[in-house]
């Protein structure tokens, strides 16, 4: 579903001289939008907001200099635009989108618009862009790169799907040098011109195929992390394999990760960043020279995805020239963001993990990945993923499920059908609170010394929840209520 061709006919510097001083119609207010307008407010353009939030359009165009118009009113001035700067969350197929495509009016994205600005020289001299993709831990990932940066003396800042628009980055005072970029699928789609100076696709499964048309369309466009001065490929993974060699990434000069020895990797890489023993060592393939990164133990979050984060933000943080000690002080003291893995409660010798973020069976693989005795969590809403793999990779470390949730039967039938030996609780309420209170409950009854509950549901949490926070909150309670409950109630 490849709606950019529109931009062929553009170079980069026409682009970026509409983005100083051309017509910019910026299509959505949210937060995207926002970070795109107060970037743009400084610059010599004339710039036209379009969204239905009145509230949210006119306040952010009296904010920042702009005007206002609805989305239907935006289309019938495509033909005095000369950019449309896209939110993300804007599918290819959105009306206005396809009515710019067809008047031969760029599209692009936020992070492309922040990329080419910089790019230019608008805001100071071109920051260093490290960017970090993948299906799965991209928010961990790119936190930690920062942590690391912040660690060696950096000024950096965190920036893109993780929460801060790039633009506010590049205004930011005082001035930073460094932009930790998440990016997710949706951004890189409309970024044809991004080159990072160095990005990582952490892994590829299936994920928003309704958006992109097809596993192929989402993979290339993630991949577009890997086109920049250095790839980080994620070896373990044979699909960002492959996805880097449809992409000319591989062969070629790159750097490589791997949850092996690093001195297992046989892709022509560079730099390997792996695991030997208990540490992270990066090795140089050129002069068969190791460096000693950090401990590979007591990573947060724990397990093979947590350490798998950690290699990818090293290796980045490597290739802007940080030191060993600032990558071994950053890992020591990182602490994961909530939902993402994090240890809500310790009672009675049994860890409860919330990692309410799993929302797809990829996620929850990697969040039981190198777990044992697992009581595990699971169910909401799949969105028609298939469960049968998933099941069948973590069934040997499950001592019991628990179930909740829209599609909990299907997970119970899939867990009936390829693993009948291991218990399974299916909670049929479907009132929040009364539900998870339901859900923990069954957890500790089935739960021994040493056991880990872990919330990680393979799932989307919208048909029960107000989203995966709140899922992943009320988990943390009724776990942390757990301890004033008597041993054996």
């Amino acid at each position: 579903m490849n709606t950019t061709e529109n931009i062929a006919g553009s170079t980069p510097g026409q682009i970026a001289a509409a983005l100083t001083g051309g017509r910019v119609l910026v299509a959505g207010a949210g937060v995207a939008g926002a970070g795109v307008a107060r970037m743009l407010a400084p610059l010599d353009c004339t710039v036209t907001l379009a969204d239905d939030d009145r509230d949210r359009g006119t306040g952010l165009a009296a904010a920042t200099g702009a005007r206002w118009v609805d989305v239907a009113g935006a289309e019938g001035l495509l033909g005095e635009t000369d950019l449309v700067i896209t939110s993300p969350g804007w599918r290819p197929d959105s009306p206005l989108l396809l009515a710019a495509a067809a008047a031969d009016v760029p599209v692009i994205g936020d992070i492309d618009a922040a990329w080419l600005v910089d790019r230019a020289g608008v805001f100071g001299a071109p920051r260093t862009w490290l960017a970090v993709t993948g299906t799965n831990g991209k928010t961990t990932t790119t936190a930690m790169l920062a942590a690391i940066l912040e660690a060696d003396g950096r000024a950096v800042a965190a920036v893109g799907n993780i929460g801060t628009p790039p633009g506010d980055a590049l205004l930011a005072e005082p001035r930073v040098d460094v932009l930790a970029a998440e990016v997710s699928s949706f951004q890189l789609h409309w970024a044809p011109h991004f080159a990072p100076d160095a990005g990582c696709v952490l892994n590829l499964a299936d994920d928003h195929l309704d958006w992109h048309g097809s596993f192929a369309d989402y993979a290339s466009d993630k991949a577009r992390a890997l086109t920049g001065a250095v790839a980080v490929i994620a070896v373990d993974d044979d699909a960002v394999v492959d996805s880097a060699h449809r992409a000319g990434v591989l062969p070629g000069g790159h750097r490589a990760v791997t949850l092996g020895d690093p001195a297992s990797v046989s892709t022509g890489a560079a730099v390997v960043t792996g695991v030997r023993g208990d540490r992270l060592i990066e090795l140089d393939t050129a002069t068969g020279a190791d460096t000693d990164l950090a401990a590979a133990t007591g990573i947060s979050p724990a397990g093979p995805a947590g350490v798998a984060d950690a290699l990818a933000a090293a290796a980045l943080a490597r290739t802007a020239g940080v030191s060993a000690d600032a990558v071994a002080r950053a890992l020591s003291e990182f602490t994961v963001a909530a939902h993402r893995g994090q240890v809500v409660a310790s009672v009675a010798g049994v860890d409860w993990v919330d990692n309410s973020k799993a929302t797809n069976p990829h996620a929850a693989e990697a969040a039981l990945r190198g777990l044992h005795d697992v009581i595990w969590v699971a169910g909401g809403q799949l969105k028609g993923a298939a469960v049968d793999e998933l099941v069948v990779a973590v069934a040997p470390s499950l001592t019991a499920v628990v179930l909740l949730g829209v599609d909990r039967g299907i997970l119970a039938a899939e867990l009936a059908r390829t693993a009948p030996q291991v218990p399974v609780t299916v909670v049929d309420s479907t009132d929040p609170e009364e539900a998870m209170a339901a859900v923990v409950a069954a957890a500790q009854a089935a739960a021994h010394p040493g056991d880990t509950v872990v919330l990680a549901p393979a799932a989307a949490s919208l048909d029960m929840y107000a989203g995966m926070s709140r899922r992943g909150d009320l988990f943390a309670r009724y776990a942390r209520s757990t301890a004033d409950t008597p041993e054996g109630q």
